[in-house]
């Protein structure tokens, strides 16, 4: 792997992982803390993330309990909620706040993995730019006398293959997403 690669690798690698962030917020009818991660409360004047002043756990397969750090906040993290587009209400007792998954229907479940399906799709297409990005950098070096014909094809391999490695865990993400929300 020359270092004129490992540029692009990382840029690949990114993609990846904005992908598995993206996925992480999906709902699948299973309680998963990572959905709180775009719900912001006011916190004294401050946007904060919910997981910053509570704790979030996981109390039974479809409950996600939050308990705030200071209890005065167990209203505002509930406005929070209800005004975000997770689409579960909260349920608060004063102290804790619980959040009850329901299972999505048949029809949710395909709607999901045909959302996993087009983010994989925007996922893959990020990937395929990185890879253009780097064949046109490689065309102009050797245009401008910096690299051979022949290391520019090994390089252009290298990318590639990188490319294809990466589009294949874009696949296998995807594939463990879409399991789990077909599991009933």
């Amino acid at each position: 792997m020359s270092s004129t690669t490992k540029i692009y690798e990382e840029k690949m690698t990114n993609c990846v992982s904005h992908l598995s962030r993206e996925l992480a917020t999906i709902r699948a009818g299973r309680a998963n803390p990572a959905i709180l991660d775009k719900v912001a409360v006011d916190y004294y004047g401050a946007p904060t993330p919910v997981n910053q002043i509570a704790a979030v756990a996981v109390a039974e397969a479809r409950i996600l309990t939050i308990t705030p750090w200071d209890p005065k906040m167990v209203k505002e993290i509930s406005k929070a909620i209800q005004t975000s587009d997770i689409g579960i209400n909260p349920i608060d007792d004063g102290h804790t706040i619980r959040l009850i998954f329901p299972a999505p229907t048949e029809e949710r479940r395909k709607q999901l993995t045909k959302d996993v399906q087009k983010q994989g799709e925007e996922a893959k297409v990020a990937v395929r730019n990185v890879r253009r990005d780097a064949m046109d950098k490689f065309k102009a070096m050797k245009k401008a006398g910096e690299l051979t014909e022949d290391d520019q094809k090994n390089l252009e391999e290298e990318i590639q293959k990188l490319t294809d490695k990466f589009v294949k865990k874009i696949d296998e993400t995807c594939a463990a997403k879409n399991q789990e929300i077909m599991e009933v």
